[in-house]
């Protein structure tokens, strides 16, 4: 299990210039354990968030909007009446890169504030 503070959610993205190859199925496994309940599918990851309701769905929402902006690393999102799901792929590398891992921790020590 992540810590509250783990050393993926001190780090910052680094640009998505291509040219660059997805990390290693090693890696993936050695990064997927530094995070909190996230799970390998169809070469991305990716996390389902619960809710109460949907005002707090929408301001999770609108803050991994804030955190993907000022990364510059977006992820897929699908929302409900009370869950939202979080998706990583880095598509320039045509698989994950660390930056996925970066912002999945970001947002994970989001939700536990």
């Amino acid at each position: 299990m992540a810590v509250f503070s783990n050393s993926l959610s001190a780090k910052k993205c680094k640009p998505c210039e291509g040219n660059v190859p997805p990390l290693s199925t090693t890696e993936i496994e050695e990064m997927l354990h530094q995070l909190d309940g996230w799970e390998l599918l169809d070469g991305l990851i990716g996390k389902t968030y619960n809710f109460k309701n949907y005002y707090e769905v929408m301001a999770f929402v609108n803050t991994v909007a804030w955190i993907s902006h000022g990364e510059d690393h977006h992820p897929d999102i699908a929302l409900g009446y009370n869950k939202c799901r979080v998706e990583y792929i880095t598509h320039s590398t045509g698989g994950l890169s660390e930056n996925d891992f970066i912002c999945a921790a970001k947002i994970d020590v989001l939700f536990k504030v």
